[in-house]
């Protein structure tokens, strides 16, 4: 009896240790299958592994070389502003030594700080490009980003291109995803950071070479670090825009390549799963929106270039102006009332800023009174108080228009220009200079960027600059841009 209980007692343990055998493997399997990647953070990493190494075609190539002149462009004149002057005084305390460059100076630093430093000169000003349907300003952190990491690497131009463009095809998408003009305005995040940290992240780890699964686990450190909050609104000065926007993401994207690239492994897929990112930022998002079209439709042909050094809600009026002005001669002295109509979401923004780029009152009197705008008179914050604005300035009304703000994320104006003697002078722009419905040409971006870049670094440097960037397929190694980029 003793062995047949022994025996019974033994049977019993096997079976319950295969049993607990069989639970394990089926766990094991379990947490296997929920954390293997979605097909949609296969096909979106995947393309991000290929996208060094995949040709553009040559429209978008050259609309490439648009945003990129226009964003180093916008770094050099940032030099001359509150934020990029506390941004460079920010690389001197830190030695200022470094693979990377820092433009508008003397100075280089490691990438990581090179292209904070770089994008917050990008976002002194108003200069920079956005995209509309995303909700950001791509290129003030992109190209920043991939420009410190081609010059640590050593990138060819073809890379460099191909890098940026990738960074303006996910970041964007990111936020698309999301809904992007009721997730800003409803979730009191910054569309501006989130969009641009995963396209600052993607051009960094395009210009590294991660592969596939690396890209994995960039996407997941670029995650645990997306920030921006909206309260940037209240910033009076510009800087912690130019943070929040640009230094803060770009930041923090060469950041999650290097960790990649250096041997950090992470989750292979940070967009599903428990406590994934979207269930933290958007649980109502449309992930299909991530690789929706990749390969197809390229969102840097789908980014507005600035004719004008201001705030984007400002374009569209400055256009209708400029309409009026090709038709009329308008005296000052002659005008009553000058009317401007913009959406809701728009007029809240530049409602009678105190900084004068970002203030539409005070930009349309300049408008009247000089019939342009330059980045000059953008940015001379005395002509705020100067009698002669002034005067003008208190017969600008701005009208917030339900009509107009049905059609966003489009930016329709419309300005009615009161004369005294009864006339009244009317100009709607539903497709504003610099859109992809009505875009800038080479020469018109080169004359923009000539304006910008010749007052810091001077005449021979701006021209050499600007062929460099329109060739730079041409160009074999980026650091050979340092010399163009920084003051003698």
């Amino acid at each position: 009896m003793a062995a047949d209980s022994n025996f019974s007692i033994g049977r019993r343990m096997l079976v319950a240790q295969a049993g607990i055998a069989l639970a394990a493997a089926a766990i094991r399997k379990g947490v296997r299958a929920a954390n293997a990647p979605s097909s949609v953070m296969l096909q979106l990493s995947a393309y991000l592994a290929e996208a060094g190494n995949r040709p553009l075609p040559d429209d978008v190539v050259e609309k490439a070389k648009h945003h990129i002149l226009d964003t180093f462009a916008a770094m050099v004149s940032g030099s001359l502003l509150a934020p990029g002057s506390a941004a460079l005084q920010y690389a001197r305390a830190g030695g200022g030594r470094g693979a990377a460059t820092i433009v508008a100076s003397t100075l280089t630093a490691s990438p990581v700080e090179a292209a904070f430093v770089n994008a917050m000169l990008a976002q002194s000003d108003e200069t920079d490009d956005s995209n509309e349907f995303s909700q950001s300003h791509p290129g003030c952190a992109i190209v920043p980003a991939a420009f410190a990491m081609a010059e640590q690497f050593g990138s060819d131009g073809n890379r460099f291109l191909r890098a940026v463009t990738l960074g303006y095809d996910i970041g964007p998408r990111v936020t698309i995803s999301f809904g992007a003009l009721d997730f800003r305005n409803k979730s009191h995040k910054s569309t501006h950071a989130i969009a641009e940290i995963f396209g600052s992240a993607a051009a960094a780890g395009c210009i590294a070479g991660l592969g596939a699964q690396q890209m994995r686990w960039l996407l997941d450190y670029t995650a645990q670090q997306s920030a921006g909050i909206g309260a940037w609104t209240r910033d009076t000065q510009h800087m912690e825009k130019a943070f929040v926007f640009a230094g803060m993401p770009a930041k923090n994207g060469v950041l999650s390549a290097l960790l990649v690239h250096s041997g950090f492994t992470g989750i292979d897929d940070i967009f599903s799963g428990t406590d994934n990112y979207f269930l933290a930022y958007a649980p109502n998002a449309n992930q299909d929106e991530l690789i929706k079209d990749l390969g197809n439709r390229y969102e840097i042909t789908r980014t507005n270039i600035k004719k004008w050094s201001v705030g984007s809600p400002i374009q569209a009026p400055l256009d209708a102006m400029d309409n009026i002005f090709r038709k009329r001669d308008v005296d000052p002295a002659s005008v009553r009332s000058i009317v401007v109509r913009v959406a809701h979401t728009e007029a809240r923004i530049v409602d009678n800023r105190e900084i004068p780029d970002i203030c539409l009152q005070h930009i349309v009197a300049i408008m009247l009174l000089d019939k342009t705008v330059s980045f000059q008179a953008t940015h001379d914050k005395a002509r705020m108080s100067d009698p002669d604005v002034l005067r003008v300035r208190i017969k600008v009304e701005l009208i917030p228009s339900d009509e107009l703000e049905a059609l966003e994320p489009a930016r329709h104006a419309i300005v009615e220009i009161a004369l005294n003697d009864g006339t009244v002078l009317t100009d709607h722009v539903a497709h504003v200079r610099g859109t992809a419905d009505n875009p800038m040409d080479r020469g018109e971006v080169a004359r923009k960027a000539t304006d910008l870049i010749e007052p810091v670094l001077g005449k021979a440097n701006s021209t050499a600059l600007i062929d460099k960037l329109m060739r730079l397929e041409k160009l074999n190694d980026l650091r050979g841009l340092r010399p163009l980029l920084q003051k003698t």
